[in-house]
């Protein structure tokens, strides 16, 4: 005996939907505008499904799904290519979006895309063997970029990660380079989803201005970054 979970959920326009998951490399398994609009896309193993519901509100979404893959860096790629055909910039803020690629502390390297109904998909790939929730670090500068981090990407709370992120950056706390260009993208990124625009503007120069060693620690924050400053052009 076999099980297959299809999770299905509301959109505004199947239309609209799929013109957002198609720029993202999806296929079309099925399209019924009328009488119920129903959309269902696929690209590799998964599968959406989606209904036509005009009263669906995408401000008060809580829909989630979490997309196990082997190859997150290629499939981010993918997705930020996409979004920017299409766009013409990758977005950080607003509906659709998508988050910086991080590794996070409970084993999994994972970026968040939201869709333009508020559908949250968490697509991660594991990078150790021991997947669970690991202890917060104990180190204050360590301690305050996880806490930042969690609390930016996956709760949303930007305002109490740039507090933290805040008095951090105002401290006598040495940091590393790495830390430094962390704690900068990570407050800029509050920034720019909070609309403190010349704030934003004033961090992302002075994220530029940190010494880069050319490390793979650095690599997603310099993307991450890259991405702010095309959203502070639009």
């Amino acid at each position: 005996m076999s099980e297959k979970a299809m999770p299905i959920y509301p959109c505004r326009s199947v239309e609209v939907t799929w013109e957002f998951y198609r720029a993202l490399g999806f296929e079309q398994a099925s399209l019924q505008t009328r009488p119920s609009p129903y959309l269902v896309v696929r690209r590799g193993d998964v599968e959406l499904q989606f209904f036509g519901w005009k009263k669906h509100d995408p401000a008060a979404s809580m829909n989630m799904c979490y997309i196990i893959t082997t190859a997150v860096d290629d499939l981010y790629e993918s997705f930020r290519a996409g979004l920017k055909e299409t766009l013409g910039r990758v977005p950080a803020r607003g509906l659709p979006r998508i988050s910086a690629l991080r590794d996070m502390s409970y084993g999994m390297r994972q970026f968040l895309l939201t869709d333009p109904d508020g559908l949250q998909l968490r697509i991660g790939q594991p990078v150790s063997d021991d997947v669970g929730h690991a202890p917060i670090p104990t180190g204050t500068v360590a301690k305050a970029l996880h806490m930042a981090a969690l609390l930016g990407d996956s709760k949303g709370d930007h305002r109490a990660a740039a507090r933290i992120l805040d008095r951090l950056l105002a401290s006598d706390d040495p940091m590393t380079s790495t830390e430094r260009l962390k704690a900068l993208v990570l407050r800029a990124d509050a920034a720019v989803h909070m609309e403190e625009w010349a704030r934003a503007r004033t961090l992302v120069a002075e994220a530029r201005g940190v010494p880069v060693a050319g490390t793979s620690d650095q690599a997603d924050d310099l993307q991450r970054l890259a991405d702010l400053e095309d959203s502070l052009l639009a």
